[in-house]
């Protein structure tokens, strides 16, 4: 057992310069390798998560911005169908307004007509009485007078 032992020992002892080298390949990896390849990717989160919240912001910004512009792009159409609205009672009324001055018009026009054609029946009506005078003084004449002529021959 003893030479086990002797044999443990010189496999540990042996054994020494290879975890010396072991344990100084560690330290030069954490050193070298690991601590700045954590930094390294820790810096590209902060950097990633930095762009993704810059990107969100930017899009919360570039929706505020697009509902803004829609608020103010129904504001205007409803603006322009304000005023189109009122262009149009504009027009109506104006068309009212021409419409009834046109039936004035038209109607002292009828009036008028009406007033000559009451002057043309009464200065037609005076005529005819006065001819149909005269034609029955001449109807008389001529009835009577055959008879007269022949009362008078007697």
């Amino acid at each position: 057992m003893d030479e086990t032992l002797k044999q443990i020992g010189g496999l540990l002892l042996g054994s020494i310069p290879t975890i010396i080298c072991f344990l100084l390949l560690f330290g030069l990896y954490t050193v070298l390798v690991h601590k700045p390849l954590t930094r390294v990717l820790s810096e590209r989160r902060d950097r990633t998560q930095g762009a993704v919240e810059k990107a969100r912001a930017d899009i919360q910004s570039a929706e505020a911005r697009t509902a803004e512009y829609e608020q103010k792009l129904r504001e205007a159409r409803l603006a322009l169908f304000k005023a189109q609205e009122a262009r149009r009672a504009k027009a109506s009324h104006a068309r009212a307004v021409a419409i009834a001055e046109a039936r004035k018009r038209a109607q002292a026009q009828v009036d008028q007509a009406r007033a000559a054609i009451e002057q043309d029946k009464m200065a037609a009506k005076r005529l005819l009485e006065g001819e149909a005078g005269r034609m029955a003084s001449e109807i008389i004449r001529a009835v009577l007078a055959p008879a007269l002529g022949q009362a008078g021959g007697r």
